[in-house]
C-alpha cells in the first residue's frame, strides 16, 4: 500500500498557503481602493463592490486557517489525514458567496424601486477598470496554481474571485448605461450578475459536498477491467473510491485460485495496486481484499 510522501504533501500545502497569502494581499488592496473611492464619491454600487472584494479576502483568511489544519499529518483520530478540512473551507467559500448574493439582490431592488444609481465620473470608471484587471490576473494565477497543485480550495477560491470580476463588470456596464441616460440599468445589471454568482456558488458547494460525502472518484467498471488484466485475477467486484482530486483512495475485492500460497496471493494484490496506480496517478492508497474463487 502506497501513501502520499509526507514531505511532498507538506511542500504542496506550503505552496497553497503561499498562494493564498499573496492573493489575500491583492484582494484586500483592491477592496480598499473600491471602498475608499466608493465612500468618497458617495457611490453605493462601488462601495458594495468593495465589500464583495473584502469577502474575497475573508475567504483567503478562511483558506489559510483551513490549510494550517489540513497540513497536519495523519494521527489516531484522523488516520486518512486532515485533507477534508480543505473541502470544508471550500464549502465556507460557497456560503460567503451566498451572503454576497443577498447583498447583490438588495442592491438591485433598491436601485430599481428607489431609482438609486452611482454618480458617474471618469475617475470612477478608471478605478473600476484597474481593479478589474487585478482581479482577472488573480483569478488566472489562482486557477493555474489550483490545477497544478490539485487543490480544490484554490480552484474554489479562483471561482469566487471570478464572481468578483463579474460584479466589477456589472458595475462598469451599469456606469456606462447610467452615463448614457438609463438610470435603472444599475439594478438590472446587478440582477444578471446575481444569476452568474448563484451558478458559481452552486458549483463550489457541489464539489465540496461531493468530497465530504465520499462521492466515487473513479469509474468502477474501468477499475474492474484494469484489475482483470492482471494475470491470476479471476474476478473483481465491490470497487469503491473516494477522496479529493489529488488524493484518491480505492478498495476492491478480487478472487484468485484457492490453491495459491499466501505469498503468491499477496504478490497478485501488489500487482493490482501497481496497475491501478500506473493508470490513475491520483490514487494514493489501494486496499485489495483477496478471496478464493468459488
Amino acid at each position: 500500500m502506497r501513501r502520499v510522501d509526507a514531505p511532498l504533501l507538506v511542500e504542496r500545502n506550503r505552496k497553497i498557503r503561499n498562494v493564498l497569502a499573496a492573493i489575500l494581499v491583492a484582494n484586500w488592496a483592491v477592496a480598499l481602493a473600491k471602498l475608499v473611492f466608493g465612500l468618497l464619491s458617495d457611490s453605493a454600487a462601488v462601495t458594495a463592490d468593495g465589500v464583495h472584494s473584502f469577502i474575497d479576502g475573508g475567504s483567503n483568511v478562511l483558506g489559510l486557517v483551513a490549510m494550517s489544519v489540513a497540513s497536519r499529518p495523519a494521527d489516531e483520530d484522523h488516520p486518512y489525514g486532515h485533507g477534508k478540512f480543505e473541502a470544508l473551507a471550500s464549502l465556507g467559500i460557497g456560503a460567503m458567496i451566498g451572503i454576497a448574493m443577498l447583498e447583490l439582490g438588495r442592491m438591485a431592488f433598491d436601485s430599481l424601486l428607489h431609482d438609486r444609481h452611482p454618480q458617474v465620473t471618469p475617475l470612477m470608471a478608471g478605478v473600476m477598470g484597474g481593479t478589474l484587471l487585478v482581479n482577472l490576473a488573480v483569478t488566472s494565477i489562482e486557477r493555474q496554481q489550483g490545477e497544478k497543485l490539485k487543490s480544490p480550495l484554490l480552484l474554489a477560491d479562483a471561482r469566487h474571485t471570478l464572481s468578483d470580476v463579474g460584479v466589477s463588470l456589472a458595475v462598469l456596464v451599469s456606469i456606462g448605461l447610467v452615463w448614457l441616460g438609463y438610470p435603472k440599468a444599475d439594478g438590472i445589471v446587478t440582477l444578471v450578475v446575481l444569476v452568474v454568482v448563484a451558478r458559481v456558488a452552486w458549483g463550489i458547494v457541489k464539489q465540496a459536498v461531493g468530497i465530504l460525502s465520499d462521492t466515487a472518484r473513479l469509474d468502477p467498471q474501468k477499475v474492474m477491467n484494469l484489475t482483470l488484466q492482471v494475470p491470476g485475477v479471476r474476478s473483481c467486484r465491490d470497487v469503491r473510491s473516494r477522496g479529493m482530486e489529488g488524493t484518491v483512495y480505492v478498495d476492491l475485492k478480487i478472487e484468485v485460485d484457492p490453491q495459491l500460497t499466501t505469498a503468491r496471493a499477496h504478490e497478485l494484490a501488489d500487482a493490482v495496486e501497481t496497475r491501478l496506480q500506473a493508470e490513475f496517478p491520483e490514487v494514493v492508497d489501494v486496499v485489495v481484499h483477496v478471496e478464493p474463487a468459488r
